[in-house]
């Protein structure tokens, strides 16, 4: 479809900086002196300023209304007072923000002063996302967070004072040393707090992160050997599931929970494939071809990319990144393995409209296939994961891939 004159953006900043590094992490983060911080803002803005124009060239669609934003990271709130100003300030001058938007921002417990805190409600944000992890001291410190469940428990009054209550708190299920009843302390924990918004992650661990190395080399610094083995961590899972369901946070994509009317309006952006501008390290991008484009007559596309995640060359040398047209081929795999990530699943006769019957005919196969191995259910016109789906997600979604590369094409820097 043609990118519509109404439709809204999303912006995502990534701000990289962090106080010490999580022993599972593989993001593009770290722990980088605080000169840094000004310059790489100065960064985002400019970059910021620069999209227009190169979206204009480009034929990619940018809306000029905004209605949802994200700090991540890294840790966003350890940005000044005067930087956290500086960057919502270059927002409002290059968009306009919608009176109701959703202005989320990732902190670490422990690590928002009150000069933050202060500049944070200033600028308008209205939801803060905590990265708690574990309620258990002992495992929050073994994976490198630097937080007791005290600290959470008194930053949450804190938010709440400061008229921020859209609260999310996330939770990792498989932290070395954890167990099954340590685990459901943690998701207990969250509910006595009256959490009106919950991630729960399964541990999945990286290769390239500390922990991951450790477990392949056989060492035991970052506790690797205490890992909960796979069928725990998915006992975990469940039972969460389970606990917050009668806690009343409803499931509503596969590590999404939410009282009503309190759903990630930015995250759904992303399994809905609603535009969005990525802004900073590591950050992602995807908007639709402009309706002024030479090739509007013909199926829409779309346009994807990703910054760099070194950070020295995001600093230094600015460059475009490698962008990536997606045909309607590629935008209807995607439309199944995002749209299968959320509970309510995927609308058939949605995507006929906007693909046509041969190209969904072909993922009929494909639904018909995992509803008899138990992966999904399917009533002619809703496919959604079923509960063993949403544990093998990955294998799932792999089924909606073709192994063709050819109608993915690069676009000109």
């Amino acid at each position: 479809m043609a990118a519509s004159a109404s439709e809204q953006l999303g912006i995502y900043v990534s701000i990289p900086f962090c106080r010490s590094k999580c022993t599972y992490c593989n993001f593009a983060s770290g722990v980088y002196p605080a000169g840094e911080h000004a310059r790489y803002i100065q960064r985002l803005i400019d970059e910021m300023r620069g999209a227009r124009q190169w979206s204009e060239n480009l034929h990619a669609d940018l809306p000029a209304r905004v209605d949802t934003i994200y700090l991540g990271g890294g840790t966003p709130s350890l940005l000044e007072p005067d930087l956290i100003a500086k960057l919502f300030a270059a927002i409002h001058g290059e968009f306009t923000v919608e009176s109701d938007a959703e202005i989320t921002v990732e902190c670490a417990p422990g690590q928002i002063s009150d000069t933050t805190l202060a500049a944070l409600a200033k600028a308008g944000v209205t939801r803060i996302s905590l990265g708690v992890q574990s309620f258990i001291d002992r495992e929050a410190q073994q994976s490198g967070r630097l937080h007791s469940r005290a600290v959470v428990l008194e930053d949450l009054k804190r938010l709440r004072s400061a008229g921020i209550t859209n609260l999310n708190i996330d939770l990792i299920a498989g932290l070395a040393g954890q167990t099954f009843a340590s685990w459901q302390e943690s998701v207990a924990t969250l509910v006595e707090a009256n959490i009106p918004h919950a991630s729960i992650y399964m541990l999945e661990v990286d290769d390239e992160s500390r922990l991951g190395r450790e477990l392949l080399a056989g060492g035991a610094r970052y506790h690797a050997g205490l890992v909960p083995s796979d069928d725990t961590i998915a006992r975990m899972y469940e039972s969460a599931i389970d606990s917050l369901a009668v806690a009343g946070l409803a499931q509503y994509e596969i590590s999404n929970f939410a009282r009503p009317g309190c759903k990630s309006r930015h995250n759904l952006r992303y399994w809905q494939r609603r535009p969005y501008l990525g802004l900073g390290l590591d950050a992602s991008s995807m908007l639709r071809e402009s309706v002024e484009s030479p090739n509007s007559a013909s199926p829409a596309h779309v346009l994807r990319f990703t910054n760099t995640d070194d950070l020295k060359a995001y600093l230094e040398v600015p460059q475009p990144p490698e962008m990536a047209w997606l045909s309607p081929a590629r935008q209807h795999e995607e439309a199944w393995f995002l749209g299968l990530r959320l509970n309510g699943g995927v609308s058939v006769s949605a995507l006929r409209q906007e693909f046509g019957n041969q190209m969904v005919a072909r993922a009929l196969e494909v639904v018909g296939l995992l509803t008899d191995r138990g992966m999904l259910t399917f009533d002619g016109e809703t496919a959604q994961l079923t509960a063993q789906g949403r544990m093998l997600s990955n294998e799932v979604f792999q089924e909606f891939l073709e192994s063709a590369t050819s109608d993915l094409t690069v676009a000109a820097h």
